[in-house]
C-alpha cells in the first residue's frame, strides 16, 4: 500500500529539483546558442600562423638572400638579434624596402642582468635594454625579449626580493618601451638555464603586476617541454600578455620535424583559442641542409596548425 504523503513529498521534490535546474540555468549568464558555437569555431579557426625566422635560421649569405628565402617560402617575420641594433637599423630599413618581410621580436642583446644584487650590473642592463627597445622601434619591431638572469649571472637576490626589483625596474622599462611603440617581452626559460623565470604564467603574473602595456611575455616550445605540464594551459596562461613564441623540434633543439615526434597541435589550440596574433619564430639549430629542413618544417607546422581545432 502506497503512502499518499510520501508520494506528495517525491512529487515535490521532483518538481523542485527539475525547476531548481533550469532556475539555476536562468540565474547563469546567457548560455551561447549554436549559432553562436559556430561563429567561435569559425572565428578559432580563422586565427591566421603566421611564421617567422631568426635571421641565423634562415638559409643565406646575406641579409638578402635570407629574405628572398623567407617571401619564397611564405615566412614574413625575421627576428634578429639586440646586439649591436642601433648601428644596423639603416642597413635593416634598406633591406626591407618593399618587402612583405617585417621585424618581429628583437632577441635580448643587453648586458647585465636585472635581478643582480650589484647595482651597477642592473644599470647596464637597463641601459643597454633602452638603447635596443629605441632600435626596436625605429624598426616597428612589436618587443625586445629580455631574461632577467641566466643561473650562471650571480650573485642575484633570493627570489622574492628579485621579483620585487625586477617589477619596479620594468615599470620603468615599460613606460620607455611605450614611448618608442613597442615592448619588452619576458621569456620564460628551462632549470638548466635559469632559476628565476621558468613558466608562462609567471611571466604572465609579472606582467599583471607591472600594469604596462610595455611589458609582455611570450613562450618557447623548447623550454616548455621541459617546464610546463601542458602546452595548452601555458599559452592560455598568458592571455593578453602573450606576445611571441619560440619554436624548435622538442628533444634536441633543432628545427622541428627534425626530432620524432614532434608534435605542437595542443599548444597551437591554445593559440588559436587567445586570438594569438603576433609570430611564431623558429629559434634552434639544423641537422641537415638550411634549405631542405627548414621548408621541411614549415609545412609539419603549417599542417599541424589546421589539426589544432
Amino acid at each position: 500500500m502506497k503512502n499518499h504523503n510520501t508520494e506528495t513529498r517525491r512529487g515535490f521534490i521532483r518538481k523542485i529539483g527539475i525547476g531548481g535546474t533550469f532556475a539555476a540555468l536562468g540565474a547563469m549568464p546567457a548560455l551561447a546558442s549554436f549559432s553562436d558555437a559556430k561563429e567561435k569555431k569559425k572565428s578559432k579557426n580563422g586565427v591566421t600562423l603566421n611564421l617567422g625566422l631568426q635571421e641565423g635560421v634562415a638559409p643565406g649569405e646575406s641579409l638578402s638572400q635570407k629574405l628572398d628565402f623567407m617571401e619564397a617560402n611564405g615566412v614574413y617575420g625575421l627576428e634578429v638579434g639586440g646586439g649591436k641594433l642601433a648601428s644596423r637599423v639603416t642597413e635593416i630599413q634598406n633591406a626591407l624596402q618593399n618587402r612583405k618581410v617585417k621585424i618581429s621580436a628583437i632577441c635580448a642583446g643587453f648586458k647585465g642582468w636585472l635581478i643582480s644584487t650589484d647595482e651597477s650590473e642592473r644599470k647596464k642592463c637597463m641601459d643597454t635594454s633602452k638603447e635596443i627597445l629605441a632600435a626596436a622601434g625605429a624598426l616597428g619591431s612589436y618587443g625586445m625579449i629580455l631574461v632577467p638572469g641566466f643561473n650562471g649571472q650571480q650573485p642575484s637576490f633570493p627570489f622574492v626580493e628579485a621579483r620585487a626589483i625586477l617589477i619596479d625596474q620594468l615599470k620603468e622599462l615599460g613606460e620607455f618601451a611605450v614611448k618608442n611603440n613597442t615592448t619588452v617581452i619576458l621569456e620564460p626559460l628551462n632549470r638548466r638555464e635559469a632559476w628565476f623565470l621558468r613558466q608562462v604564467s609567471d611571466a604572465a603574473a609579472i606582467c599583471r603586476d607591472v600594469e604596462s602595456p610595455g611589458i609582455t611575455c611570450m613562450g618557447d616550445f623548447w623550454h616548455m617541454t621541459w617546464e610546463e605540464t601542458d602546452d595548452m594551459g601555458a599559452f592560455i596562461s598568458g592571455q593578453k600578455y602573450l606576445n611571441h613564441v619560440h619554436v624548435a623540434s622538442r628533444k634536441t633543439r633543432k628545427a622541428p620535424g627534425e626530432d620524432e615526434g614532434d608534435n605542437y597541435v595542443t599548444g597551437f589550440k591554445a593559440l588559436k583559442m587567445i586570438n594569438y596574433k603576433h609570430f611564431v619564430s623558429f629559434e634552434c639549430g639544423t641537422k641537415g641542409d638550411k634549405k631542405v629542413v627548414i621548408p621541411a618544417a614549415l609545412k609539419l607546422l603549417r599542417d599541424q596548425w589546421e589539426l589544432a581545432v
